[in-house]
């Protein structure tokens, strides 16, 4: 009952944001993440979840992008079930742009790294 909740509110947050997502603070915050995605290793570091808190708390950004920032910033050794759940229905959407979907799904598919293939692709998604 919870999770299906958490996917209601996360489904109607992430369904506003999809138009803002490329925006420059939107496309830079989300370039932000998925570096520090493609480097972490089982957790961000303080100096990174520093960026992703302050990612997560701007009302500016896209919710779709803040959700990515605070489901990274959950991470320890994976992604927790909320964060997961969060990230499969962004992954899921079609309306979603592809950067978007791809990230979410790296970010929701980690354990304890991104894998080499996920690495590629956010290298060549973001231009890391």
């Amino acid at each position: 009952m919870k999770l299906t909740l958490i996917r209601k509110i996360i489904g109607v947050i992430l369904l506003g944001a999809f138009s803002q997502f490329s925006m420059a603070d939107n496309a830079s915050s989300a370039t932000e993440i998925a570096g520090i995605v493609a480097s972490m290793n089982h957790f961000a570091s303080d100096a990174d979840k520093a960026k992703l808190m302050a990612i997560s708390a701007d009302d500016s950004l896209a919710g779709a992008v803040r959700a990515m920032a605070t489901a990274v910033t959950n991470i320890a050794h994976a992604a927790n079930a909320e964060g997961k759940a969060a990230m499969a229905t962004l992954a899921a959407n079609d309306q979603a742009p592809d950067r978007a979907r791809a990230l979410a799904g790296v970010i929701g598919n980690f354990n304890h790294m991104a894998s080499a293939d996920d690495k590629a692709k956010l290298t060549e998604l973001f231009d890391l």
